[in-house]
């Protein structure tokens, strides 16, 4: 059986996650691995933890997203995705903190869901996510005016990510936009081409290109002639006015810094190398990775598949490494194989910034009465930003 521990993954020796600088065609951006984790933290720091944690008793709730280190989801009262565990938060009032051991959107959208009672604690703040930070609501808003001038505005609506900042969630909710997940995608798509009774609606989806191209051409049947991609680096977009007259989906250009590195090639070695192999793969692969898969979903739809899979099965897994890890480890004993997709891996460097030193601080911090790391997004970004959420929530 393969475990953890045996998953034949050779880390890349690559430097952290560099934004913007050198070049990786593979993954279409400068994306640089830390190699493997480094090792678990001090085991007193184990102890104090629990310590806090007891101490705060139901006065801090901790959600652990699916991508961190088990040394933090050990402490997380509920495991899952962005929205799931925003909306877990919300559910828990009478929690006065909610420890997201997540990224940095991610705490921002459980403080715009949970009450102003509540404080949303997120233990590094320099956990953020390159795939939300490759859209500023300045570049958004230069986009949006250029479509203006191509007469093809009002025939738009905007469908923003969950992997997106408050700002981005709020701009789509001021022009009639919505969020969606990568569970809920297709139907958030149908809902905003049915805006337009002509059928003559376009989509601006920011900020994944891949998710975006995907939906529309996996789950819609549009051709890739449909699509274009918005490069917010280039004068226009790099596009003409005809070209957006002519698209029905405008792809923002950003994408996961993880998921982008998983190639064809990928595909074909593990098929050679793992016989009868299933492969599962993320909705924020690139097109040809997940054409060439057996099964694509969210990180919910893979857990749940793995579940479902009976003994002597085996799984190729194109997503985050720790939680690859996680589901070998949980259904080796099932007699189900699990593997990574690719030899060369690469964490979720920011992600991984949440370990338990700063998990100890902040909750050490909490039972002392001193809040650190606060998110707190303002009232009229929360606003703007909740409609389209709750726009989500409506979908059918």
């Amino acid at each position: 059986m393969t475990t953890a521990q045996s998953l034949d993954v050779k880390p890349s020796p690559l430097a952290l996650l560099l934004l913007g600088r050198g070049a990786d065609p593979a993954s279409e951006r400068g994306v640089d691995c830390p190699g493997d984790l480094p090792a678990a933290s001090d085991p007193d720091l184990v102890e104090r933890a629990r310590a806090a944690k007891e101490r705060l008793g139901e006065r801090v709730f901790v959600l652990g997203h699916h991508y961190q280190r088990d040394e933090v989801i050990q402490f997380a009262d509920v495991t899952g995705d962005s929205f799931k565990l925003a909306r877990d938060a919300a559910a828990r009032p009478q929690a006065e903190y909610i420890v997201f051991c997540g990224v940095h959107f991610m705490a921002e959208s459980a403080d715009i869901l949970t009450s102003d009672a509540q404080q949303v604690v997120l233990p590094d703040l320099a956990a953020g996510c390159s795939m939300a930070d490759m859209a500023s609501a300045e570049q958004v808003a230069d986009a949006w005016d250029a479509l203006t001038e191509a007469g093809v505005a009002d025939a738009t609506v905007p469908v923003t990510y969950m992997n997106s900042s408050a700002d981005i969630k709020a701009f789509t909710g001021r022009h009639g936009g919505t969020v969606c997940t990568s569970s809920n995608a297709q139907r958030a798509l149908e809902w905003a081409f049915a805006q337009r009774a002509d059928g003559e609606g376009k989509v601006l989806f920011l900020p994944d290109q891949h998710l975006g191209r995907n939906t529309a051409v996996r789950d819609l049947g549009m051709s890739l002639d449909d699509c274009v991609v918005w490069n917010p680096h280039k004068p226009n977009g790099g596009l003409t006015p005809d070209a957006l007259r002519r698209a029905r989906m405008i792809l923002w250009r950003g994408h996961c810094s993880v998921h982008g590195r998983f190639s064809l090639e990928s595909v074909n070695e593990v098929r050679e190398r793992v016989p009868g192999v299933t492969v599962m793969v993320h909705p924020e692969c690139r097109h040809e990775v997940v054409a060439a898969a057996d099964r694509v979903g969210s990180t919910e739809h893979i857990i749940a598949a793995l579940e479902a899979a009976p003994a002597g099965s085996r799984w190729a897994i194109g997503t985050e490494l720790n939680l690859v890890r996680r589901l070998a480890n949980r259904f080796a004993p099932e007699g189900k194989e699990v593997v990574f997709l690719d030899r060369t891996v690469c964490f979720c460097s920011t992600m991984n910034r949440i370990d338990l030193p700063h998990l100890v601080w902040a909750l050490e911090s909490l039972a002392d009465g001193k809040v650190v790391g606060r998110i707190q997004v303002d009232a009229e970004t929360e606003h703007f930003a909740k409609l389209a959420l709750e726009r989500m929530l409506a979908l059918p």
